[in-house]
């Protein structure tokens, strides 16, 4: 399929190269992540490999791109079969976008399981300690942890509401760069586009003026040719040899004298 690509167009060929190469790293990813059993080290491949995608998502927008730029110049099945490999690749980058958000989850409830486990740990060392105590005991340090808790709980409403602020604020500002962002890449890719399609019409340029470099040798040799011709012409006149050139008079024959004084 890929050389079928590039037999249509280089460029194509090429992207579908690197989309290929891409998948691939990706399929290794994956397996590799299957591995590693440290949630940190998942977190860092699961951030490579969501890079590997976004490069695969910009790379398959190129290669639309490209092939709307050819669906006036080829015929029907051609465009089928493009449309039909840009829908294959789409489909395939789905998957490992589906793939990377299941792992993303299984972290997360793993941490959460974490969590959920040492809460449990500190209950059973507090029921160990109360065994211990007396009722007035008991109902003192109840009254104090009631005390700490409504203090802890105030402190907390503070703290969330400070956070709801602040994850608000954030929130925005992530969307207007996020939003600035996707614009800048689309530029960027725009740009990319720009300079490939100027670097074809300089490299044809070029050839245009090589061609008309020849035509002008080829002009200059043929002047200095008719110039050595007539220079030869008029040096050596009787030379039977050189064929009178048309437009150039003969040379004018020797005078002879009638009449020869005494």
């Amino acid at each position: 399929m890929a050389s079928s690509i590039s037999a249509i167009s280089e460029e194509l060929g090429e992207i579908d190269g690197q989309i290929a190469d891409i998948f691939r790293a990706l399929s290794n990813g994956f397996q590799k992540f299957e591995k590693i059993k440290d949630s940190n080290r998942q977190s860092r491949q699961l951030e490579d490999l969501t890079g590997k995608m976004r490069e695969c998502k910009r790379l398959i927008k190129e290669f639309d791109r490209e092939v709307k730029e050819l669906e006036h110049t080829v015929d029907p099945d051609t465009s089928k079969i493009l449309n039909d490999k840009k829908q294959s690749m789409v489909k395939e980058l789905n998957s490992y976008v589906a793939l990377k958000k299941q792992y993303a989850t299984n972290i997360q409830n793993k941490r959460v399981d974490l969590f959920g486990g040492q809460a449990e740990g500190f209950e059973e060392d507090n029921g160990l300690l109360a065994s211990s105590m007396t009722n007035q005991q008991l109902m003192d340090n109840g009254h104090q942890m009631m005390d700490e808790t409504d203090q802890a709980i105030e402190r907390s409403n503070k703290v969330v509401h400070e956070t709801i602020n602040v994850g608000t604020e954030t929130a925005a500002a992530l969307k207007a760069q996020t939003e600035q962002m996707s614009r800048i890449v689309n530029e960027l890719d725009s740009i990319h586009f720009s300079i490939k399609k100027a670097s074809q019409l300089v490299k044809e340029i070029g050839r245009q003026v090589a061609t008309d470099r020849c035509i002008m040798a080829l002009l200059f040799l043929i002047v200095v040719g008719v110039i050595a011709i007539i220079i030869v012409k008029l040096v050596h006149p009787g030379n039977k040899d050189i064929r009178d050139i048309p437009g150039l008079a003969p040379p004018a024959p020797n005078r002879r004298l009638l009449w020869i004084p005494d």
